[in-house]
């Protein structure tokens, strides 16, 4: 998945938001978005994923809403897609030939929707759906051996549940959980700390460390530690685990 940049359809700019299965390259969404903000792509995702169910991953690029400098890249997005299930690849920063295809799709995409682009956002989305049937249903590609996508495609035989956002991650019994507050902070006992806003109203697991440290999970990844920086402290700092550890190969 991937926003194919941005541009102006009369007075308003259009990000066209792509999904494509990574094997038969079949195109399940093309949605001209008016912003890259996390809620409207949650529901072109919750669309998806009722349509052609959940998929093992998705892979995408470190940019928002998909990613962010918090814990492990967690963004909000990110963080609904680890409670269906879902493993999220990041490629490599500077390396969009780990996402090749969908970038070769995407070139195809603008020189036949967007040169020069429609004079507003509901007929370019009229020209994305043309474009979306054509490429999955009708155009031969070379890589698939002149066959179409949808000769290839198969829909997930993960349904998505209802309700739609999931729920919250299961903790072993070894582990205490604590719920994050709407500003993504940890009110637990006598600790107090901001964990991160994209984690903002989770569940998360916290293991003993010792007197002075708890290791922070969500689900089963650790997402960093809270401790008291010396033992007549009552301050809490969060030490988080770096955003790169996450990357696909």
């Amino acid at each position: 998945m991937d926003f194919k940049g941005d541009f102006s359809t009369g007075q308003r700019r259009c990000y066209p938001l792509t999904i494509m299965d990574a094997y038969s390259r079949y195109l399940l969404c093309c949605v001209g978005l008016s912003s890259t903000r996390s809620g409207p792509v949650r529901r072109a995702f919750q669309q998806v994923f009722r349509e052609f169910g959940l998929p093992e991953a998705i892979r995408s690029d470190n940019g928002s809403p998909f990613a962010s400098q918090a814990p492990r890249g967690l963004s909000k997005l990110s963080a609904w897609w680890a409670r269906l299930g879902i493993r999220h690849e990041r490629i490599a920063p500077g390396k969009p030939q780990q996402n090749g295809r969908h970038e070769r799709m995407h070139l195809t995409l603008k020189q036949e929707t967007a040169m020069p682009p429609q004079r507003t956002l509901r007929a370019q989305q009229r020209a994305f759906d043309h474009f979306r049937k054509e490429y999955n249903v009708d155009r031969p590609h070379a890589a698939l051996g002149q066959r179409v996508p949808a000769d290839y495609y198969q829909p997930s035989t993960r349904v998505a549940p209802e309700p739609i956002w999931g729920k919250d991650f299961q903790y072993d019994s070894e582990l205490a959980t604590s719920r994050l507050d709407r500003l993504g902070r940890l009110r637990w006992a006598d600790w107090f700390v901001k964990i991160s806003d994209a984690l903002a109203n989770e569940l998360v697991g916290l293991k003993w460390r010792s007197a002075r440290r708890w290791d922070v999970y969500f689900g089963p990844r650790i997402v960093g530690a809270m401790e008291h920086p010396s033992p007549r402290s009552t301050r809490t700092v969060f030490l988080p685990v770096a955003r790169e550890v996450d990357r696909a190969s």
